[in-house]
């Protein structure tokens, strides 16, 4: 979204008063006709009055925390649809698969959620390698898939510059997470020097550290020291010498968050003491018990929402995801499983229809969805074009800094 678009408050009731009158009912294609049985062109079909999406997620392994969380936030809203009365009078069912944060899991779970439960759409994978395992059987069985925060180029678009027809995105993608943090190093904390920490082995952390250095480089900064690890590392404290001997103003550490914890940790105890930034992959509860509250002082990350932003649909959806999870405020994968089932539920609406083919059509047709994480607009690479947030680690808890525009 732009800065100068105002965005239109909820009421009490976040998606029954919002969404589901605005984005539901209001971009109706009249009665969905062919949604009774299979579909023509691909995907699965709507069951009586029941639309089965399916959830292609991280339930368990390394990564768990990602996927729990995009299935809690995607719960929400599938709730909140259903109790406004469904898209056209039909009920959504979700049907989540655990693909335990591997990539063969993945691909037998989404084959699982199109050849034997017939789901129309999928909520993919939370990470980039999961869901780029599971695109194949996407564009194979004509059912569109959508990831909630799968950062990576190759979602979406392949080496040869060919859109891959049935995968989406409700994220920004990594060189715009690489963009925001250098320019936020260079701009705001005057970084001169920097070292990038990088995982080598994840497609994430090498995109978003290619990113980083071409802009920082283009900012006039200078990368003193380049060192690497692999998911799974414990001890990085020889890698952490090596920068710390480079004497960088600033570190850029893209990478998940079990790794990144520990990182931080040791590096605060070896005495470096200067900011630290790292991308989404931060985001999870786990990192602050891995690094120490103490630890993250100092450190940043971009990402797709703050829950302390004082916007007030963020807050309305804030209010109604504390309500339904035990006053727990909602992480920024809460909010994008969330807004992927509304902007799946938005291109089913249009469509009239729960055919493969018609909803993929409409997904990419999306213009102006105002959503928790941004109102956006779908480019034709299907990527959305919205904005990022900034924000800062202080004790332990992340704290609202600033937004930056595509």
């Amino acid at each position: 979204m732009k800065e100068n678009k105002k965005l239109k408050k909820f009421g009490s009731l976040l998606v029954a008063s919002s969404l589901l009158a605005g984005v539901l009912a209001g971009c109706g294609a009249g009665d969905d006709s062919s949604s009774g049985g299979g579909a023509s062109s691909g995907g699965g079909s709507s069951d009586g009055d029941t639309i089965k999406i399916g959830a292609n997620l991280e339930l368990s392994g390394n990564v768990a925390s990602y996927g729990s969380s995009i299935g809690i936030g995607a719960e929400l809203a599938v709730k909140e649809i259903n109790d406004a009365g469904g898209i056209d009078g039909k009920k959504i069912e979700l049907i989540k698969v655990d693909n335990k944060s591997e990539n063969s899991e993945a691909t037998a779970a989404a084959i699982k959620l199109a050849t034997q439960d017939k789901v129309v759409a999928m909520l993919a994978p939370a990470t980039s390698g999961n869901t780029v395992a599971t695109v194949q059987i996407a564009n194979d069985n004509k059912i569109p898939i959508v990831t909630g925060s799968g950062t990576a180029p190759n979602i979406t678009v392949n080496d040869d510059g060919s859109v891959n027809e049935y995968a989406f995105r409700t994220c920004f993608i990594d060189p715009f997470q690489g963009i925001v943090a250098a320019n936020f190093a260079a701009g705001e904390l005057d970084a001169k020097n920097v070292a990038i920490f990088a995982d080598n082995a994840s497609d994430y952390a090498k995109g978003l550290a290619k990113s980083f250095k071409e802009t920082i480089t283009k900012n006039g900064g200078k990368v003193v020291k380049e060192e690497a690890y692999v998911a799974k590392d414990a001890d990085f404290r020889t890698q952490l010498t090596s920068i710390k001997a480079a004497n960088p103003d600033f570190i850029f550490i893209p990478g998940y968050y079990e790794e990144v914890g520990l990182i931080v940790k040791q590096a605060r105890e070896m005495g470096i003491t200067v900011p630290l930034m790292g991308a989404d992959g931060w985001d999870s509860p786990t990192l602050v018990e891995l690094a120490g509250k103490k630890a993250l002082n100092n450190t940043f990350i971009t990402n797709h929402y703050s829950a302390e932003d004082p916007d007030q649909k963020i807050q309305d959806f804030v209010k109604a995801f504390k309500a339904a999870n035990s006053d727990k405020a909602p992480d920024a994968f809460n909010a994008l499983g969330y807004d992927t089932i509304y902007y799946i539920a938005d291109a089913i609406k249009r469509a009239g229809s729960t055919d493969g083919k018609a909803i993929k059509n409409e997904l990419a047709g999306t213009k102006d969805l105002s959503l928790v994480t941004g109102t956006f607009s779908v480019d034709e690479n299907h990527n959305p074009i919205k904005t990022a947030t900034v924000l800062e680690f202080k004790d332990g808890k992340q704290v609202f800094n600033s937004k930056v525009n595509p």
